[in-house]
């Protein structure tokens, strides 16, 4: 049993505590700014369908922004000036509990998309029945004029020509617009045949990232997933079979976390770029209620439909490849305007918010894209040739005052030192639990990531102790001998009212 000294021994006079391990270390959420991004009809579309799925508008705002990002994919990519373009592709992480809403709300956007593939998989599977029964011929006409050609051989006459009947055509594909789950190589073929890229939207997205460094070749999917985003060339080498290249690796990526596994990946992942691509959306909870209104199906329907039937183009040279949209000279100085913006913001952050954070310009170009074709999808007659500064300005306001605080948020444990994090959750057991004093034994008995272990413990009580958090105060040896648990008092000031 612990011996404590006398109560008298508390009345301590105690200084300020250092603040910072005070603080919560998660952000207010910002507020969605959705017609204002949005405008009128699809911020009236956003709000029905949340509701309507007893979710949160951000959720649905999620998936819209990956799910067209993709749909548009390599058909439109956007350039601000000559030598720098990017594709359309955004990467979004709901972040939030399990009651929270985050798959209905994503399911908005993905069930309609999901419908229209439906839609045009049996167009497809249609012409592939076709071209299978033309094949079966292909097979008899190619095993006929290859006969005719060994007995012309043999008899000396001139070989016949190989009939057209012998040639199927190229095998029709069946679209895959969303991809739920697929090894590199599979995602490689589809992409290798559907050249306007596609989505991968997974429910929970912590077991795809963890299993990020397991691959059946021995290798890792990260190169592949880190290229997937900038839309660049790459080559899949495939065991046995011939290495399938891709032109343009264009993948949009949506899904959920729970926020406990969130900050398990950010305090064990690498800080290669991977999650500081991703775009975090991590709203606070509304209370539920009943929806009171029905959303347009129609709507995004269309809205999707629209945004399908976009093409990539053929140059002179006969080569497919996305259209470029230009931004207007406005649209370029507010784009530098950014830029300086970000620079200074550079100077003050470390880390995966710092990587982050370098990633705002091109995460707002594109962004500025998309919502130029949200705009067109809704029923405008003429395709933007250009990215306007009021494009730009939209989206530059959706980054600045909702997804920084979104990152800043939810990656806010990553910019942390380890020593820091573990002293922040060992503040908050000593507030849960009520304690005035405590032992290290007790700490350890927690058994609290962070805080298992003797190694573990020992900076986290020193940094305590110089922010005066804690203090260790003598104890009487113990009658039976043994090693003694180390007591701290602590600064009372922790369990007062906002702190």
């Amino acid at each position: 049993m612990t011996i404590y000294p006398r109560e008298e021994s508390f009345s301590l006079d105690w200084p300020e505590p250092a603040s910072r391990f005070l603080r919560d270390e998660r952000a207010a959420a910002p507020k969605l700014p959705l017609e204002e991004v949005f405008g009128s009809k699809w911020a009236q579309w956003i709000t029905a369908a949340a509701e309507a799925k007893s979710s949160l508008p951000d959720y649905v705002v999620a998936a819209l922004l990956a799910v067209a990002g993709s749909l548009i994919g390599n058909t439109r990519w956007v350039s601000p000036w000559a030598g720098w373009s990017e594709p359309p592709i955004l990467w979004t992480i709901a972040i939030g509990l399990p009651s929270s809403g985050k798959s209905p709300g994503l399911d908005a956007v993905l069930a309609p998309q999901r419908k229209a593939e439906r839609e045009m998989r049996k167009s497809a599977e249609g012409e592939l029945a076709q071209w299978r029964e033309a094949a079966e011929i292909a097979k008899i006409a190619e095993s006929t004029w290859k006969e005719a050609t060994k007995a012309a051989i043999k008899d000396g006459s001139t070989p016949p020509e190989r009939p057209d009947a012998a040639n199927p055509g190229q095998e029709p594909f069946l679209p895959r617009l969303c991809v739920a789950d697929g090894t590199v190589e599979r995602l490689a073929v589809i992409l290798e045949k559907q050249a306007r890229g596609t989505l991968a939207a997974r429910d929970e997205l912590a077991g795809w990232l963890q299993g990020m460094t397991r691959y059946s070749g021995g290798g890792s999917d990260r190169p592949f997933w880190l290229e997937a985003y900038g839309g660049r060339a790459y080559t899949v080498e495939r065991m046995g079979r011939d290495p399938v290249y891709i032109d343009r690796l264009s993948i949009g990526v949506v899904g959920g976390i729970q926020p406990d596994k969130l900050n398990g990946l950010l305090m064990n992942s690498d800080d290669d770029g991977l999650l500081a691509r991703f775009t975090p959306i991590w709203p606070d909870p509304v209370p539920i209620k009943r929806p009171q209104s029905t959303p347009d199906d129609a709507f995004i329907e269309r809205a999707i439909n629209r945004l399908l039937s976009l093409r990539m183009v053929t140059d002179e040279f006969d080569v497919t490849r996305p259209w470029l949209i230009p931004f207007t000279e406005e649209a370029r100085d507010r784009l530098d305007t950014l830029r300086s913006y970000v620079r200074d913001l550079e100077a003050q952050a470390d880390g995966l918010l710092l990587s982050y954070i370098g990633k705002l310009p091109g995460m707002t170009i594109r962004l500025a894209l998309v919502l130029s074709y949200l705009d067109w999808a809704t029923g405008i007659d003429e395709e933007a040739h250009q990215v306007s500064a009021e494009e730009f300005d939209r989206a530059a306001m959706f980054i600045k005052s909702y997804a920084l605080p979104m990152a800043q948020r939810a990656y806010a444990t990553a910019s942390l030192s380890k020593t820091e994090r573990a002293a922040r959750r060992l503040v908050a057991v000593i507030r849960d639990l009520g304690w005035e004093r405590f032992t290290s034994r007790e700490v350890l008995r927690l058994d609290r990531s962070g805080l298992a272990t003797a190694g573990d413990l020992n900076p986290v009580i020193k940094a305590l102790e110089e922010g005066d958090i804690v203090r260790m105060i003598e104890q009487p040896a113990s009658p039976n001998g043994g090693r003694r648990s180390r007591l701290y008092i602590v600064n009372p000031v922790i369990h007062q009212a906002g702190t």
